[in-house]
Parts: C-alpha cells; sequence; structure tokens
C-alpha cells in the first residue's frame, strides 16, 4: 500500500469505519493449488479427531480458478498423499503423458535430444497434462465439501497485526472506491478477517507475501529470489495434428544463447493444445519483448506445423519464481506461514510448481492443526519448516539447485553443466552455485544495445497484445484507483524513457504500459490498468524498482477459462 493509499484507506476508516470482523481458526490467502491443499488437509484432520476447526480462503479472482495460469504437466504424487481416490472422485488429470521430446531450435531447423540423454528432470512418464485452472476448480468444489468457506471476488489487501507484532489476519478492500481514491454511491467497507494463524498462497511475487518479507526480515541470508515471465496461448487444433500426451519442449531459437528461456507444448484432452514460452527475467537486453519472442517461436516450422487449421481460445501470462531453494525466504513468522510459489517452491528444471504447492500447503497445516490442538495462537509454525527440510519435496529441490545458476550462464555452457550436474551427479554435486543478482539488477543501458525488429502479427498464428488481452477476459472497473502504483511518478520518463529506452513497454505482455507524447512534446507514461492480467512482470523487472503492484477491486483481472 503507497503512502497515498494508506492515508486514504485511513480517512475512509474514520469516516465509515470501523470494519466488520470474522474470526477463524485459520484464514487463507489464495485459492491456488498450495492454499486449497492447507484447507483440505485441515478439514481432514478435523474429521478424524471429531475437533471442531474453521477454515476460510479468500481468492481475489471472481471465481476459484479465475486467475490461474500454468504450463502444465503435473506431477500426481503431493494430489494422491492429499486424496488418494482422486481418480474416482473424478480429478480432471486424464491425459497421461505419452511422449517427451526436447528440442535444440535454431532459426529453420530442429534437433531432437535422444531421449536416452535426457537428464530425470525432463523425463514425465506418469505425469499428467493439464488445466491447472481445472484441477484448482475441483479442489475448490472438494474444500467445500468438507466445510470450508471460500469467498471469490475478496482480495486480500491489508495484513492486520496484533499488538505485539504478531500477524492477527486480513482485511479485504474496500468497493465503490473511484479513481481518485473517494468513496461512490456503491462504496463497501473492506471487512477483517482475524485468525489464530494466517496462510499466504497468493502466488509468484504475492503483494502480502512482500511485504511480510520485508517486515520480518524473511530474505536475511538468502539469495535473491530470481523469476520468470511464462507466456500461455491455448489453441483447439486439427484433430489430425493432434497426439494426446505430447509434450514437448525447446531452447534455443528465437532468444540469444545468452538469455534463459524456452517453451511448452503440450497435446491435453479435446483436440487442444497449451503453448507458452518462458523467458528469465534476468535478461539484460532492454529491446526484448518475452510476448515479441513468444509469437516469434511459433513460426518456426517444427512448431507452426501444429497450428495450421487451429484457432487460438485463450491467452494469459504470470511471473514464476525460478530461484529454487538458495532463494527460498526463511517460511514462517508470528501468527503465519509462506506456503506454495508465495515463497517460492516450484521446481525450475522440471517446470513444475503444482505439486510443491500441494506438498506445502500439506505441510503448513499440518503444523497449524497441531498447534491449534496444544491451544497455541500467532506463534511460529516452526514444525512446517522442520517437516519441509525433510520432506522429498525438500530432497527435490536440493537436486536441481544447480539448475537455474548454471542455465543463466548460457545455453551451451548451462546445458553441458547440467547434464553433468544432473545426468553425472544426479543432483548431488558438491557445490551450490548461487544467484548474485535480483532480476531488476540485470537490466543494461539501452545504448549498449539496437533495437530489436520484430515481425507484424499477422492474426493467424501471431497476434497483437490487445487481441490476447481481450481473449484472457480480463476486465476491471475503469474507475476504480491504478492498481499499478508508482513510487514516484517521474522515473519512468527521467530514467527508465531516457537510460533504458522504457523498457515497461515491452516486458508487459498485455499492453499495460505506453510511452505517449504530450502536445509540448514530452514524454509521459499511460497505465492502461484495465489491461493487466496481474503476472507480476511489472513489479519484478523494473530496473528502479517504482512500479508496485497492488490488489485492484475484487473480482478484477483475467477470468481464465480452463488455463
Amino acid at each position: 500500500m503507497t503512502p497515498t493509499q494508506g492515508q486514504n484507506q485511513q480517512n475512509l476508516l474514520e469516516q465509515y469505519g470501523p470494519r466488520e470482523a470474522m474470526e477463524y481458526d485459520v484464514v487463507v490467502v489464495g485459492g491456488g493449488p498450495a492454499g486449497l491443499a492447507a484447507a483440505i488437509r485441515l478439514k481432514q484432520q478435523a474429521a478424524e479427531t471429531g475437533r471442531e476447526v474453521s477454515v476460510c480462503v479468500l481468492e481475489k479472482g471472481s471465481e476459484i480458478g479465475a486467475h490461474i495460469l500454468s504450463g502444465a504437466v503435473m506431477d500426481p504424487q503431493a494430489l494422491t498423499e492429499l486424496l488418494p481416490d482422486w481418480k474416482q472422485l473424478g480429478a480432471p488429470l486424464t491425459t497421461e503423458v505419452s511422449e517427451d521430446r526436447f528440442l535444440f531450435l535454431t532459426e529453420k531447423k530442429a534437433y531432437k535430444t535422444p531421449n536416452w540423454m535426457l537428464p530425470a528432470c525432463f523425463q514425465n512418464h506418469g505425469n499428467y497434462v493439464i488445466s491447472l485452472a481445472n484441477v484448482v476448480r475441483w479442489l475448490g468444489q472438494q474444500a467445500e465439501i468438507l466445510g470450508v468457506e471460500i469467498f471469490p471476488g475478496f482480495p486480500a489487501a491489508e495484513v492486520l497485526y496484533n499488538e505485539d507484532g504478531s500477524v492477527k489476519g486480513v482485511a479485504t478492500g474496500n468497493m465503490g472506491v473511484d479513481r481518485h481514491g473517494q468513496p461512490t454511491d456503491a462504496f463497501q467497507l473492506g471487512m477483517e478477517l482475524h485468525a489464530k494463524y494466517t496462510l499466504f498462497a497468493e502466488g509468484a511475487r504475492g503483494h502480502l507475501g512482500k511485504q511480510l518479507m520485508a517486515k520480518f526480515d524473511l530474505n536475511k541470508g538468502k539469495d535473491p529470489q530470481t523469476y520468470a515471465i511464462g507466456i500461455k496461448e491455448l489453441w483447439e487444433i486439427d484433430p489430425k495434428l493432434h497426439q494426446p500426451g505430447l509434450v514437448v519442449h525447446t531452447a534455443g531459437w528465437p532468444l540469444d544463447t545468452q538469455t534463459y528461456g524456452g517453451s511448452f507444448l503440450y497435446h491435453l484432452e479435446n483436440n487442444q493444445v497449451a503453448v507458452g514460452y518462458v523467458v528469465g527475467l534476468a535478461y539484460e537486453n532492454p529491446y526484448l519483448s518475452p510476448y515479441e519472442e513468444f509469437q516469434r517461436y511459433k513460426t518456426h516450422p517444427e512448431i507452426s506445423k501444429f497450428f495450421q487449421g487451429g484457432k487460438r481460445i485463450s491467452y494469459g501470462a504470470r511471473a514464476i519464481t525460478a530461484g529454487g531453494l538458495q532463494s527460498l525466504p526463511k517460511l514462517t513468522f508470528p501468527g503465519g506461514a509462506l506456503i506454495g510459489c508465495d515463497a517460492g517452491f516450484l521446481n525450475a528444471s522440471r517446470i513444475k510448481g503444482s505439486h510443491a504447492a500441494i506438498k506445502t500447503g500439506m505441510l503448513a497445516a499440518n503444523a497449524a492443526f497441531e498447534a491449534l490442538g496444544n491451544n497455541r495462537q500467532f506463534d511460529e509454525l516452526t514444525a512446517y519448516s522442520e517437516a519441509f527440510e525433510q520432506s522429498w519435496l525438500h530432497q527435490e529441490l536440493h537436486k536441481a539447485r544447480n539448475f537455474k545458476p548454471w542455465m543463466s550462464k548460457g545455453l551451451y555452457l548451462g546445458t553441458l553443466m547440467v547434464g553433468i550436474d544432473q545426468v553425472v551427479f544426479g543432483g548431488k554435486a558438491p557445490w551450490t552455485l548461487r544467484h548474485t543478482h535480483a532480476d531488476h539488477e540485470c537490466l543494461k543501458p539501452a545504448a549498449n544495445y539496437a533495437p530489436i525488429k520484430y515481425p507484424k502479427p499477422d492474426g493467424k498464428l501471431t497476434f497483437d497484445r490487445l487481441s490476447s488481452v481481450f481473449i484472457s477476459n480480463t476486465n476491471h472497473a475503469e474507475d476504480q484507483p491504478i492498481h499499478l502504483t508508482l513510487k514516484d511518478p517521474n522515473v519512468p520518463v527521467n530514467v527508465n524513457l531516457r537510460d533504458y529506452a522504457g523498457p515497461e513497454a515491452r516486458y508487459c505482455p498485455a499492453g499495460v504500459y505506453e510511452f505517449v507524447t504530450n502536445e509540448d512534446n514530452t514524454e509521459r507514461l499511460q497505465i492502461n490498468a484495465q489491461n493487466c492480467v496481474h503476472c507480476k512482470t511489472c513489479d519484478i523487472k523494473d530496473p528502479t524498482q517504482n512500479i508496485v503492484w497492488v490488489t485492484p477491486e475484487g473480482g478484477g483481472g483475467p477470468n481464465y477459462p480452463n488455463m
């Protein structure tokens, strides 16, 4: 919350307050796989022991799954631990991986890596090609059956604290506030949700998680977190070209060999294909556009062949935490914990995070349930951190710890060293590489580079940003306060445009940021906040860290159908 927003909030509380409060044993912030797994596990244990535990889940999307976007190939291990009978319960994991292909691309050719050479992290036997949004919707149904209260369309906008500094819960955002922070006729004051323990499961670069890391110094002694942006489209393709369960990953073109990134192309059921591109946000060239690189990638002959006669049906983008074990913050603080991608449990080497999210949600739920049974509240759930360190997930992330640092050293050296690390040493090399810079520190001045000339979209295989945002079903109330805030409104022109050629206009995959010329020929940054798909890339990559993403009015943002 910016100082101006904080003052506006204080004024509204003085005029309309106090806020109503609801009491729970556990409040979960975020209705993704981590948050729902935590809620389900708490209710399971309550049923097993005959105890009453009240649990609620807050979700900023208009419905459970509305903001969920992932590749995705899912390892079912954690889901099986959570709900052993998930097949009988109708979980939407129906397309088992049938074939792995890993390709190195040049501009015109593709070179397939023999499967016997693939490290275990790129082998997906026993995994499923899924829509994570649909899996999360199903998890939401299971949670409600168990008695979890779920409130979609209510973003947690503020962390509440007890007098001793421990987390007391959260407050939802106000509704019906205009662009200037003033109440309209539709104004409703936010609600407070108090809990003995609050679990934060907001996903990558969580708005409140970031605040908690700063307040409790959770990153002390840790490597900087590093991120990537994942951009995805869902296509319906010609049935003759469809191969259910086919998993294709690529590295190389169109990115240069020094920029971390690659693609995925997954064949789901119903003649659908999920295609996407991931670009590490530690890239140096300010002229690089992850969105344009994705569109260019689709024109490769080995890739474009799948889309002949096909139709694009959805689009979205999301930041990905990729730092791994070295970048994990301290997980607990008085009154709560970070779970899932809010902490950063994704395994970048496997390109998978949903199984890790589910597992950490379960571990945190176990610790909270034990604490509640011992009549404890607002203290640290140290049993959660201890259980993680003894878990198969910790072992998995330890094996993967050097993947991202090696690949950040360039495609050729990185590929060679990952092969040695994973195949020769089995992920148990006697060294651990470090992340030394945050992503925003890596951008270099535009004077060091020439602009990149990207081809114009053809509207059939490649598309512009605005037509893409349209099929993400993104919507925000036009008059609400802009949720993409600037610490200093002069920085975009005086620093970012001058020194870095205005990179926010290129790293945003939704056309939110554009520099326009005023009548006096000066430049200004225009923020089209209604386009925002909540990917958080601007909050991460802005070289001056001047952009701060805050929660918009409830229900705003994308409405993904089955991404």
